[in-house]
């Protein structure tokens, strides 16, 4: 499609949790884009008046409202409500330029093996670009002549569109994970079952990070599941490399040793779950880990 009118193929997903003024920026900003896409948002729990605010200035928004912090897995409940073949992510701090939702459509109806594109990242207000965009640009990782850009191995959910019957395919988020780098089990997930994903430079999503960010908790939250994805996905060598490693180099502080805590409570239940990928998948990730170790852009840090 080359139209420059409203595109029916991609709904956009938010999740949002009191932060209602971001929400209604990022909102207003989806309404101004010329693809017109639907948009669901999730509710998590809000206690700030989100859902009025929604309700009342954005009335063709579709808002669910679980009732509680349900964290990833709110998107999980809006792609049920999907109906077209793609679903734009995004977080209520961010927001697509105008043309990526089509330059990304264009890209997944092209080829039927890609199950995921992700964009440029823009970090607002400064404009620059965002430094994980390098390290997807500069993916080391190989694939097919086919893909529209490099190879990844996981993706950022806030700047990235999916295939639809993929995401639910793989499950969709992991609810053990609940929030904070949930992102890396599914993209693991989906390419067990033989889907690619990529890079794609000509899309573009723009992130000003919440003021009501917690980045203590997020950084809790993210060594958690980090160790977990571990031990639920990589075989038992490269696990206790991965664990090692990691517990050298995140800050020796409280906020580690809780989240080290919360790791070792949830053992059972991922050990219950585990099914380590096969050699040509952990090969994948054993190249991303080494190409991850000197990264600025994903620091445990906060």
């Amino acid at each position: 499609m080359t139209s420059a009118g409203p595109d029916t193929r991609t709904t956009v997903v938010v999740i949002t949790r009191n932060r209602r003024d971001e929400l209604l920026r990022t909102l207003g900003e989806l309404a101004k884009l010329p693809e017109a896409p639907e948009v669901i948002v999730t509710d998590n729990g809000s206690v700030d008046g989100t859902a009025e605010a929604v309700r009342r200035d954005f009335p063709a928004t579709r808002l669910l409202e679980p009732g509680r912090n349900l964290g990833a897995v709110g998107r999980n409940l809006a792609v049920r409500e999907v109906r077209t073949p793609y679903i734009a992510f995004c977080d209520d701090d961010s927001w697509w330029e105008p043309g990526s939702l089509r330059r990304a459509a264009d890209a997944l109806d092209a080829r039927p093996g890609l199950a995921a594109v992700t964009a440029r990242i823009v970090m607002e207000p400064s404009g620059a670009e965002d430094p994980v965009t390098a390290e997807l640009r500069d993916s080391p990782l190989t694939g097919p002549d086919w893909l529209p850009g490099p190879a990844l191995g996981s993706f950022l959910a806030a700047a990235t569109v999916l295939r639809t019957d993929a995401f639910r395919g793989a499950g969709g988020f992991h609810p053990g994970l609940w929030l904070g780098g949930e992102e890396e089990l599914l993209a693991t997930d989906l390419q067990r079952q033989g889907w690619w994903l990529s890079y794609l430079d000509d899309m573009t999503a723009h992130h000003e990070a919440s003021v009501r960010r917690d980045s203590t908790e997020r950084r809790v939250l993210g060594i958690r599941n980090t160790l977990w994805f571990t031990w639920l996905r990589r075989p038992l060598l490269p696990a206790l490399f991965r664990t090692g490693a990691l517990l050298a180099t995140v800050p020796r502080d409280a906020a580690t040793l809780r989240a080290v805590g919360r790791a070792l409570a949830g053992v059972p239940w991922v050990l219950r779950q585990r099914d380590p990928v096969p050699p040509d998948l952990e090969r994948r990730l054993s190249t991303l880990q080494r190409a991850r170790r000197g990264s600025t852009a994903r620091r445990y840090v906060g």
